[in-house]
């Protein structure tokens, strides 16, 4: 090739380039002004500290019939297990765009045969040739064929180094989603266990106040006998005991539901829940403390998985853009042809090469290309919504948390001293009924407000634990 001819067809590449680098549309405004996202630097809440230090799950949840239950689900949960095959996706993902940074090397061999018409200009060419003395050209004409062929993609505007990237931050957005599942599932199993233990205190509550309730009855119809009480007394007593009664079979279907919601949780069917048998309100709920909001982003799987995302989003936008401009190929072979095998030890008349370099730009589809760009952009400010929205959960989140735990244990205190009102109210109604000076009505409602209080307290201490729980799992605690 002359000189002339390479500067023209370099003039013609650089005028190419040129003409689509200058192509390439905006992005969105959004984007070229987005900042890092700066949050608050305190939750403003008395449990926040210097440094969140949250501990493994096991530290956390020192009851052992619970860790039993999580060690279980953590090997047998559908969703888990599920996730976990999401990684392997991903990380055969990352092996396929790294094979694209390589050339591509192929081996064969092949063998061919070609009958050509003979007063046909290949056909004549055939005929008058003659590869040895006194033989013609075989008709029809064989072709047997040896090679070695590599082609490769020149990454000159890293595109595909900038898809690999992509398709590691998608790797491992998928090991922080199986680490958010990884602490869901764990908070799931542990607030229902606690569910679990309250509906057997809450049981044995009313079990408890059905004794009481039979012992009034009793005391009542005595009344009745001694025409100091009357038949509706009496039947208002049993009504309330009937009430209690019905109860009982109400508490006993729940605690099978929440057995059952925790064998699904650990993929295995119907079995006996081995559970702790104290009282929950002897049961004190974990200390935790918050750290600094700055820490969320390091310890909560799903703002990691969020930032992984947005980063490959960031990725697809460059591997988009560079679809803009020429791609250069290189592709070479080097092998052996001959019409007959014994040929092919000939050398060098079998001897076969090539070396091809070619540099092609889009002309025709632009629109298409233009339009993936600005797919990648919308993609790329939908994963960064989706950041910010995640981070802003996840602080009212723990904010709100914090602040609850607080005021569950002020409304838990205030809740003791009106049972232990409540109890002491029910002995005085029974000796003001018994000395006739008090209506069987304010002996009911004594009954029926201690009781309604006791059920509510264990809900309390329940709600307590649960939320505890919560705040754990939303600073990013249970998954390492």
């Amino acid at each position: 090739m002359t000189r002339y001819k390479l500067l023209k067809l370099g003039v013609v590449s650089t005028a190419a380039f040129w003409m689509y680098s200058c192509a390439v549309p905006k992005q969105p405004q959004r984007l070229t002004d987005h900042k890092d996202l700066v949050i608050p630097t305190t939750f403003d809440t008395l449990q926040t500290g210097n440094q969140n230090k949250l501990s493994g799950w096991r530290l956390f949840f020192t009851d052992q019939n619970l860790q039993k239950l999580i060690e279980i689900a953590l090997e047998n949960n559908q969703e888990l297990n599920v996730t976990l095959q999401e990684i392997e996706i991903a990380k055969s993902e990352v092996l396929y765009k790294k094979s694209g940074l390589s050339p591509k090397v192929t081996a064969g061999i092949g063998v061919e045969v070609e009958k050509v018409g003979r007063y046909t200009s290949q056909g004549a060419g055939d005929a008058s040739t003659e590869i040895e003395e006194g033989k013609e050209t075989p008709d029809p004409l064989f072709n047997f064929q040896g090679a070695i062929r590599a082609s490769w993609e020149v990454d000159i505007w890293n595109k595909l180094h900038h898809s690999k990237e992509a398709a590691v931050h998608r790797f491992l957005a998928t090991v922080e989603g199986r680490n958010f599942v990884l602490t869901n599932l764990i908070a799931e199993i542990a607030e229902k266990y606690y569910d679990l233990i309250a509906l057997d205190n809450q049981l044995q509550i009313v079990e408890n106040n059905i004794n009481l309730q039979r012992n009034a009855l009793e005391l009542v119809k005595i009344q009745k006998q001694a025409a100091r009480a009357t038949a509706l007394a009496v039947k208002k007593f049993e009504a309330e005991l009937m009430k209690s009664e019905s109860m009982v079979f109400g508490i006993k279907q729940e605690i099978l539901e929440t057995e059952n919601s925790l064998n699904f949780l650990m993929g295995r069917y119907p079995a006996p829940i081995v559970r702790t048998q104290k009282d929950i309100n002897d049961l004190n709920a974990p200390t935790i403390t918050a750290g600094i909001p700055a820490d969320l982003l390091e310890n909560r799987p799903d703002i990691a998985r969020a930032t992984h995302q947005l980063e490959a989003s960031k990725l697809d936008v460059q591997v988009a853009k560079a679809e803009f401009y020429p791609g250069l190929g290189l592709s070479a072979a080097v092998g052996l042809e001959a019409f007959k095998p014994n040929y092919l030890t000939k050398l060098p008349e079998s001897l076969l090469y090539n070396v091809i370099a070619d540099i092609a730009g889009p002309l025709v589809n632009k629109k298409a290309i233009k339009a993936e760009y600005n797919k990648a952009n919308a993609a790329q400010l939908q994963a960064l919504y989706n950041y910010e929205r995640t981070v802003l959960t996840a602080f009212l989140e723990v904010s709100n948390g914090l602040k609850k735990i607080d005021n569950l244990e002020q409304s838990y205190q205030f809740k003791l001293k009106q049972i232990k009102a409540l109890n002491e109210s029910i002995g005085m109604a029974t000796l003001l009924y018994k000395s006739n000076r008090a209506e069987y009505l304010e002996v009911l409602m004594t009954q029926r407000d201690a009781l309604e209080a006791k059920l509510e307290l264990v809900e309390t201490k329940t709600q307590q634990f649960k939320n505890v729980i919560s705040v754990y799992k939303n600073l990013g605690g249970g998954w390492k």
